[in-house]
């Protein structure tokens, strides 16, 4: 099976009476004019698992039968009113999830089944919006719905709601203009974000969250579910080839590992030491896709900034096979690991532990101070490591820095709904200090590759260019060091909040 057909949704749901006529939009704004509706029949089985973990991540799968995209539709959350959709076709009448579709949602369902949990039924009435050009640039659709769930509290329920949905190339800002003339007509915003969340109701389980005054727990408790469910988006991503997503995965586990060691006193250490080492061993896994992504970028803009002269042979074509070539045999590791036994027993304890941690009994805020006070502690005794080393060691002990820098700006952000404020000037200054050490350390990396590279490629007439680069490595290197020392000047002059 190839790869789903896939369509960026951007929509609006609302509420509006019944026996309430659909509006007018046609005028002097964007709309110029509305085509009479369209009647569709539509018949959708959506399916979950039996804790509803997809609807509680924001995502929906169904098997819709009637209308002009009937299928197997999965819908990803992207942003605010945006979506992107996932379809397959219909397949064969066994209800199965088709395995394209359950492959990528692998990390919500833990290896469980998905299954049939609610029915809809709607009698759709479409209305496209045309421009003054007569091209469409949105539908508007006036669904009634019959909804059905099963189970031990089955559930008939019957509504009517307007979608506005936008065309491929409309603004963004004719959402805001269409809700206008709703408004008008006495529509309101609707309180749900899917037809099945509202069908759902409250059998969805509630998601914890900080009250105004939270305790330790539910601090750090909400911070991990957060970087928790970063993770689960980019593992999609990371099994779709989506651009930036072994990136956006890596970083959401290193910041569940620094919070979960930084606060481990919240948490049973042991259990805590094994989490952390298995997201440790998550990052490995990642880390060279990463890497080679990272260096590919280093290469492109240094080729792309040179002088003509220190460019000699096919060097574009040259760099394209080569990390074309590395970042398949790359991600054929990052799968293999995400397709692992051990990946899924990783995710089932961190559902553990942050649930653990979020259940916490009455720990006080107070507990929150020493472990951001014990991470700048660390950085600051990082860099006196530093100071005095040359060469390799120098280099090692500056990524060491760079190391303690984030874990200090990650307990920062952990502790952001108690302390943000007194903490912003702070953190800002440690961000800086870790982005200049991250711009040093990733051409401490491309180093050896370029010089391998240039090997490579005496026979090819790229040698040259890539020695050239090699040559410059160091005078970069040295640069990105300076850049480091300003920003940490500013960092040790500036103050700290008086608990730290």
């Amino acid at each position: 099976m190839g790869k789903p057909v896939t369509e960026l949704e951007r929509e609006r749901k609302y509420e509006i009476a019944p026996g309430t006529a659909v509006p007018r939009f046609s005028g002097d704004g964007t709309v110029r004019g509305q085509d009479a509706p369209v009647e569709q029949q539509l018949d959708a089985t959506y399916y979950d698992t039996e804790g509803f973990a997809l609807a509680a991540a924001g995502i929906t799968l169904r098997r819709r039968l009637g209308g002009r995209d009937a299928g197997w539709h999965l819908k990803l959350p992207v942003a605010q009113d945006t979506r992107e959709e996932l379809r397959e076709p219909l397949g064969p009448q066994d209800g199965q999830v088709p395995r394209e579709l359950r492959q990528l949602l692998r990390a919500y369902t833990l290896e469980g089944k998905l299954l049939p949990m609610a029915h809809l039924k709607t009698d759709r009435f479409s209305h496209e919006l045309s421009d003054a050009a007569g091209k469409v640039v949105a539908t508007v659709t006036d669904d009634h719905v019959t909804g059905e769930v099963g189970g031990e509290t089955a559930r008939l329920d019957r509504w009517r709601e307007l979608e506005v949905e936008l065309a491929t190339g409309a603004p963004a800002e004719l959402l805001d203009e269409l809700e206008s003339t709703l408004a008008d007509a006495g529509a309101r915003a609707s309180a749900w974000p899917s037809k099945l969340r509202r069908l759902l109701g409250d059998r969805m389980p509630a998601s914890p969250s900080p009250g105004k005054r939270p305790d330790a727990g539910e601090v750090v408790g909400a911070y991990l579910r957060g970087q928790l469910a970063a993770l689960r988006r980019a593992d999609v991503g990371v099994r779709r080839d989506v651009d930036d997503s072994v990136h956006r995965m890596r970083v959401a586990s290193r910041k569940l590992r620094s919070a979960l060691r930084t606060f481990s006193s919240i948490v049973d250490d042991e259990r805590v030491a094994s989490v952390a080492e298995e997201l440790k061993w998550l990052g490995g896994e990642l880390g060279p896709a990463r890497d080679n992504e990272v260096t590919e970028a280093l290469l492109r803009d240094w080729f792309l900034d040179a002088p003509d002269a220190l460019v000699a042979g096919p060097v574009e074509q040259y760099l394209t096979r080569r990390f074309s070539r590395d970042a398949v045999e790359l991600r054929e590791r990052a799968m293999a690991a995400l397709e692992g036994e051990r990946y899924l027993a990783l995710l089932r304890e961190l559902d553990a532990v942050v649930a653990e941690v979020s259940s916490v009994p009455g720990a006080a805020r107070k507990v929150l101070r020493k472990p951001v006070r014990k991470a700048e502690k660390k950085l600051r005794k990082a860099h006196r490591a530093a100071e005095g080393k040359s060469g390799a060691e120098l280099e090692r002990a500056l990524h060491d820095v760079r190391k303690k820098a984030k874990r200090a700006r990650y307990a920062a952000d952990v502790v952001r709904p108690v302390y943000g404020t007194r903490l912003r000037k702070w953190r800002k200054g440690v961000k800086r200090v870790q982005q200049a050490l991250g711009e040093h350390q990733d051409w401490v990396v491309a180093r050896p590759v370029v010089l391998r590279l240039g090997v490579d490629g005496r026979d090819e007439g790229v040698g040259f260019s890539f020695g050239v680069v090699y040559g410059s490595a160091e005078a970069i290197l040295s640069t990105k060091r300076e850049e480091f020392a300003a920003r940490w000047g500013k960092l040790a002059k500036g103050s700290r909040p008086r608990w730290l």
